[in-house]
């Protein structure tokens, strides 16, 4: 593929743009143009013997690769490409949308750049500018959030590419030396949180399965916490639980008894013979069993769903859908598949289910406004069905800080246990921020042998401050 361009691009960025959206022009010579005619940028693009132009105010100022983003769109528009978010394929589209209201732009003038030069189409832009109005109440850069991974399940789903591991699997034998060194880590970056004088306003347990914890382990780690950690600041804690093969009502107990408010119960989808065809075990009865657990003591729940798991019809996401209306949860959080390297499914003969998009979203509409719920964050993923979003919704009051600050990376991050990732967030100027991060190893072993040294590269990075 040979590209030619009168301005800067990333040729490795167009072509995962044009492998994602355009696969017909893979391997297709490019010609583009860019110009400045008086306020407006023009840009032009030949592809295959295919012509496509867009043109719209210069807004460079705010937007330093416009160009580059308009001769995207005009591939698109070359090839006759209609898609729901058009030419954005970035993960954090109200991250990228919130710095124009930073600069001051009305939410028309926000709107008409979606539309003109990412070609996004309506409902997409509402749904992102309503997120902003939910998140611009919550967001709060003076404080911090900690992110614990316990990278263990039951089993792994073959449409995971978090860090898990099975816990009867060869690295099962570490669990209880892995559980032993995240105490220490607790106990190490508690002492120095507590002298650098860190507020965490947010603390959030997932993997992997947490679960997967026996009682036993569990009540150490959470007493760990508040024995090391200040968190006097905390306004939610929040316990990934996820599998209810996995949950019992002592693990419940043992969360309440030490701040847990918020937990997580994910049947994905009501159909058992797609679960099982998934590696993952669901029981309806215990499902039931354990959701009844969680209402009587009293948390804040979330469930998620997946659109488009293999071998799906829509009369099942439907199906699934209907069947969430007997359940009473603050959070609901639909997940657009999307298949990632690090999935047994990238790895198989995958063929992705077939969604009627619009059907399932005028379904879910129907289900969030009876249970009281508005979307509060998202985000996107590359590969996801039918270039959907994963949506969060909860009922007024309840959403979620730590979903809003991860996805807008607004706040520092420090990541514990396997896998997880610390993020120091700091401005560079009014409108960027610079960000470094450092990641624990996904590997329980390597996780253990190295979790010293990489503590002290995280007071390293957080002495910055």
């Amino acid at each position: 593929m040979l590209i030619s361009s009168n301005f800067k691009i990333s040729e490795a960025s167009l072509k995962e743009f044009i492998r994602i959206l355009v696969p017909e022009g893979v391997g297709k010579d490019l010609n583009i143009f860019g110009e400045n005619c008086g306020d407006k940028i023009r840009v032009s693009v030949e592809i295959d013997g295919k012509k496509g132009s867009l043109e719209y105010k210069n807004i460079e100022k705010y937007i330093e690769d416009q160009k580059f983003i308009m001769a995207k769109s005009a591939i698109l528009k070359a090839y006759g490409k209609e898609y729901p978010w058009g030419g954005l394929i970035g993960v954090r589209p109200t991250k990228m949308t919130r710095r124009f209201f930073m600069n001051d732009f009305s939410e028309e003038e926000v709107k008409d750049i979606l539309r003109g030069i990412y070609l996004a189409k309506e409902d997409k832009i509402n749904l992102v500018i309503d997120v902003l109005k939910i998140e611009e109440k919550l967001l709060n850069r003076e404080a911090m959030n900690m992110y614990i991974g316990i990278p263990y399940c039951p089993s792994k789903c073959r449409y995971c590419s978090f860090a898990s591991y099975e816990v009867n699997s060869k690295l099962g034998k570490f669990f209880p030396e892995f559980v032993d060194t995240l105490i220490e880590e607790i106990k190490i970056l508690g002492a120095f949180s507590k002298e650098k004088k860190i507020k965490y306003e947010s603390i959030y347990i997932g993997g992997g399965t947490p679960s997967t914890l026996s009682e036993y382990h569990l009540e150490k780690v959470l007493e760990a916490l508040h024995k090391y950690v200040d968190l006097s600041n905390l306004k939610e804690f929040t316990f990934e639980a996820g599998r209810e093969d996995s949950i019992t009502k002592e693990k419940l107990l043992i969360m309440k008894k030490y701040g847990v408010d918020r937990v997580s119960l994910n049947p994905q989808t009501f159909n058992e013979n797609t679960l099982e065809k998934l590696n993952r075990k669901f029981n309806r009865e215990n499902f039931d069993k354990i959701y009844n657990y969680i209402k009587e003591i009293g948390f804040i729940l979330n469930m998620d769903i997946i659109l488009g798991l293999p071998g799906e019809e829509l009369s099942d996401i439907l199906n699934t859908l209907e069947e969430l209306r007997k359940y009473d949860m603050e959070n609901l959080t639909v997940h657009s598949l999307a298949v990632k390297k690090g999935s047994i499914l990238y790895r198989d003969d995958f063929e992705a289910s077939k969604v009627e998009r619009e059907t399932v979203e005028f379904r879910i509409q129907e289900i969030v406004k009876e249970k009281n719920m508005h979307p509060y964050y998202m985000y996107r993923q590359k590969n996801s069905l039918d270039w959907g979003e994963n949506v969060g919704y909860s009922k007024p009051g309840f959403e979620s800080r730590f979903n809003i600050e991860m996805i807008e990376e607004n706040q520092s991050t420090m990541g514990l246990g396997g896998g997880a990732i610390t993020k120091l967030v700091v401005p560079e100027t009014e409108l960027i921020d610079q960000i470094e991060r450092l990641v624990n190893p996904k590997d329980p072993f390597h996780y253990i042998q190295e979790m010293v040294e990489r503590n002290e590269k995280k007071k390293e990075l957080f002495s910055k401050i």
